[in-house]
């Protein structure tokens, strides 16, 4: 069973950029229509295709299942989608630590997000210096959310509030 225990973040401030050890170009869309059910997502990372499942069990813990594709495959159905989502992908070493940043792009821009994934719900976390408030959970933040509510779109005094945090 695959199991994702993870946790989300916005940032205050670009001290990350000195962890990256490396960086990846992201463009998905999703086949579900709704959070009710199991969330169906297409990524192509510049070299090839996958297809996850992913359905959310308790706190920050999913299930997530994904599977490569053949590119044939994966350019027919991405092609077939209205909405997709782009973002780069930095991969970063803190203190032992892996986390991931995504800096979205087009509609979703200039919004940033941490994550990090961890071995159990109980793990003990040392947050970096440039991380601000916890989004663990608040679905308007995911990814699906963001291919149909895009961040450009929020309302004002929502972002003014957002970035001052």
């Amino acid at each position: 069973m695959a199991l994702e225990i993870e946790r989300r973040f916005l940032l205050k401030n670009d001290n990350w950029k000195k962890f990256i050890t490396k960086k990846i170009f992201i463009k998905q869309g999703y086949l579900t229509k709704s959070f009710d059910d199991w969330i169906i997502r297409i990524r192509f990372t510049g070299k090839d295709y996958k297809i996850a499942f992913k359905k959310h069990i308790e706190s920050f813990t999913n299930f997530e299942f994904e599977y490569s594709i053949p590119s044939k495959d994966g350019e027919i159905i991405m092609a077939n989608l209205s909405n997709t989502i782009k973002k780069e992908r930095f991969f970063l070493e803190i203190e032992k630590k892996s986390w991931i940043v995504d800096c979205f792009s087009d509609n979703n821009f200039p919004l940033e997000i941490a994550e990090i994934e961890l071995s159990n719900q109980d793990e003990h976390l040392s947050l970096p210096s440039f991380i601000s408030k916890e989004i663990t959970g608040l679905t308007q933040y995911s990814n699906f959310n963001l291919v149909n509510n895009p961040f450009s779109k929020w309302k004002d005094d929502y972002l003014t509030t957002l970035r001052n945090n």
